[in-house]
């Protein structure tokens, strides 16, 4: 499309423009996201940046639908806690929060609960959390081509563009009418920064 208005663009040149960009594009989209089910499933996954592993974690309601994502250096219960406040902010307490029995994700929850009047529900069960297995297979399918990310940045502004792709499949935003409008006007702006 650009090459038929005469403007050659190296991919590199889209590769800078994806760190740049996505990060506020997937900022944008949250604020017409649909609300998620009290019901949370929550896992991590690796992802390699510069040759190690960080953890992408990934929290789905019962239905599927995304609730949040962080990408994290490490895997340990200050990470899943900064990880778990994140997805509260955004989309409010749940009632329940499934996870596998990993040490770290139940130590963070602990210290959630530990400070509320009503403590959150926390189940260990393996088997509920195959739907957010499933988001973590569709992550691993795009991102194993790429062989390995440069940098953290990179790997996190690339990460938020395909959490926001599998949202927009999933029908999760709530874009009509007037919303409809703003979110245009607000990528139209987006867009004339490039």
């Amino acid at each position: 499309m650009m090459e038929e208005r005469g403007v050659s663009v190296d991919h590199s040149t889209i590769n800078r423009w994806a760190i740049r960009f996505l990060p506020l594009i997937e900022k944008m989209a949250r604020e017409h996201k649909r609300p998620v089910s009290g019901s949370w499933r929550m896992d991590e996954t690796y992802i390699k940046v510069k040759g190690f592993w960080k953890y992408l974690y990934l929290a789905v309601d019962k239905h599927g639908k995304t609730v949040d994502f962080l990408l994290t250096a490490k895997r340990d219960k200050a990470e899943a806690k900064r990880f778990f406040d994140k997805a509260v902010g955004a989309k409010g307490d749940p009632d329940k929060v499934a996870m596998d029995k990993s040490g770290a994700n139940k130590a963070a929850m602990d210290t959630i609960n530990a400070g509320r009047a009503v403590p959150i529900l926390v189940r260990q069960v393996k088997y509920l959390n195959n739907i957010v297995e499933q988001d973590h297979r569709a992550i691993k399918r795009v991102t194993r081509p790429m062989l390995n990310f440069k940098s953290f940045r990179a790997a996190s502004s690339v990460l938020a563009g395909i959490e926001l792709i599998h949202m927009i499949r999933k029908g999760q935003f709530a874009i009509g009418g007037a919303d409809a409008m703003s979110f245009a006007d607000q990528f139209s702006a987006l867009a004339g920064m490039v």
